[in-house]
């Protein structure tokens, strides 16, 4: 179930992914999106950054039925169907459980964790996937179980790929997926250095920007 889950899992570059998974269309972060994409029935959002919270690629996806998953800054800039979580709470959207976990800079201003910024694990068709968010290597990730993990890479606003690789083992997935590089930070060489650093380990997939 996990390879049908992942072969389901698009990434529209940055933080942005499209799942479809439990007859649902679920989307993370979406920023700088395409044109022809599927409308929203859960659009999950970590924080209010702009290239993570944009109201705008947010309406060319939502219907009246959307649940919007997120944060309370978040929150503030949108409107329709809002679920405010904090971290270390759950609710079943749509069929679909939905955990909020941290997601904070450890030597770093811009993600604090006062803020309490979001990632996310779904568990869909009993795959658990995890978001990270834009987050460093946290503590906290000794505690998450998840088959599918998307990692932000890139360093500067987030854990390097070094540090990402760390999380991987830590967390344990069947899949790990490097994210937030190729639009604002972060090169393809930054996906290269984390699969590299998990070679034997951890299997890592680099998806083609759809």
């Amino acid at each position: 179930m996990v390879e049908k889950v992942f072969k389901n899992l698009q990434w529209l570059g940055h933080d942005a992914f499209l799942l479809r998974a439990g007859g649902k269309i679920i989307y993370f972060d979406p920023f700088q999106l395409g044109a022809g994409l599927p409308p929203a029935d859960i659009i999950c959002i970590t924080h209010a950054h702009y290239d993570h919270c944009s109201p705008a690629d947010v309406l060319k996806i939502q219907q009246p039925s959307t649940y919007i998953v997120t944060e309370t800054q978040a929150a503030a800039k949108l409107k329709g169907k809002i679920m405010i979580l904090a971290p270390g709470e759950r609710r079943e959207v749509e069929g679909v459980m939905i955990e909020a976990v941290p997601a904070y800079n450890l030597d770093k201003e811009f993600h604090p964790q006062g803020n309490s910024w979001l990632g996310f694990i779904l568990t869909v068709e009993g795959v658990r996937l995890y978001h990270a968010g834009d987050t460093d290597y946290i503590p906290e990730m000794k505690n998450i179980r998840a088959d599918i993990a998307l990692l932000p890479v890139s360093g500067t606003y987030v854990m390097t790929s070094e540090e990402a690789a760390r999380a991987a083992i830590v967390i344990g997935p069947k899949i790990a997926v490097p994210m937030h590089y190729g639009a604002n930070v972060g090169t393809g060489d930054d996906a290269h250095r984390f699969a590299a650093a998990l070679a034997g380990q951890v299997r890592v997939e680099l998806l083609a920007r759809g």
